[in-house]
């Protein structure tokens, strides 16, 4: 199979370790990962603040980017949710009004081929076991895209009650949003921080040592409220911990917090 990294702007720019540990697991289970440079933004941003039509060239370049590719795997629930849930909509929209311009072709190219990281292990590889090792206390936090766009539904978790040495506690409210969702967090910060806060108090009750998601935007978020209150809890990419093993164990190499 022909499979490429789809890292996204939030992992290219402020979490590199992310894609890395995408590679790593991938290969890890006898994967050959391509990473095309040609890839940019899914267009989301624009997508959520209205701008439609400059999202249109966004979605050709996209299929462009990642063709001749079987699979495109991302590390992002909201990335993968944008092309799968968003890119028909946009094509049916411009063939409504008239236009078409390669969108149509271009959408059926990138959505049937788009997973989501633990979709690609637990769907197309068939595994929960990736042979991960990591000795920490650990609670998950479900991103609404991933939860409610993706249904990724109990494939996280049972990625990570695999992992040896891992104690996954419960999170209460792990349903609930934990406020970021992209350009709402700008346009409506106090409510969004509020909403992280909620999140953040939970995840500290469960007394676990890391909070994980699918999603480093969601962990961007809850992050800065928990370094702003000097919280004993430290954010960390699923993907990060699945890549960790006993010969090759976690660093986190911008702040070390976990070794």
């Amino acid at each position: 199979m022909r499979v490429a990294l789809f890292v996204t702007c939030v992992n290219d720019l402020l979490y590199p370790d992310t894609g890395r540990a995408v590679v790593t697991l991938l290969e890890r289970l006898g994967v050959e990962v391509d990473f095309p440079a040609a890839q940019t933004c899914c267009g989301q941003p624009q997508f959520n603040t209205g701008y439609r039509h400059e999202t249109e060239p966004l979605v050709r370049r996209y299929a462009d980017a990642f063709d001749g590719y079987d699979y495109v795997v991302t590390p992002s629930g909201s990335c993968a949710a944008m092309v799968r849930d968003n890119y028909p909509r946009i094509a049916e929209r411009a063939a409504a009004e008239g236009r078409d311009d390669g969108l149509a072709a271009a959408a059926a190219a990138a959505v049937p081929k788009t997973y989501e990281l633990t979709e690609f292990l637990v769907d197309v590889l068939e595994v929960t076991d990736v042979g991960a090792y990591f000795p920490h206390t650990v609670t998950y936090h479900p991103s609404c895209h991933g939860l409610r766009m993706l249904g990724l539904g109990e494939r996280p978790r049972k990625l990570l009650q695999a992992v040896k040495g891992l104690e996954l506690r419960e999170l209460e409210g792990a349903e609930e949003c934990c406020g970021f969702g992209g350009t709402f967090a700008v346009k409506n910060p106090d409510v969004s921080v509020a909403m992280g806060q909620d999140k953040v108090r939970h995840a500290l009750d469960t007394g676990a040592r890391v909070l994980c998601g699918a999603d480093n935007s969601c962990l961007l978020h809850l992050d800065g409220i928990l370094r702003r209150d000097h919280a004993p809890l430290h954010t960390l990419h699923l993907a990060e911990i699945l890549a960790s093993t006993e010969q090759h164990p976690y660093r986190r190499t911008d702040t070390g917090v976990v070794r």
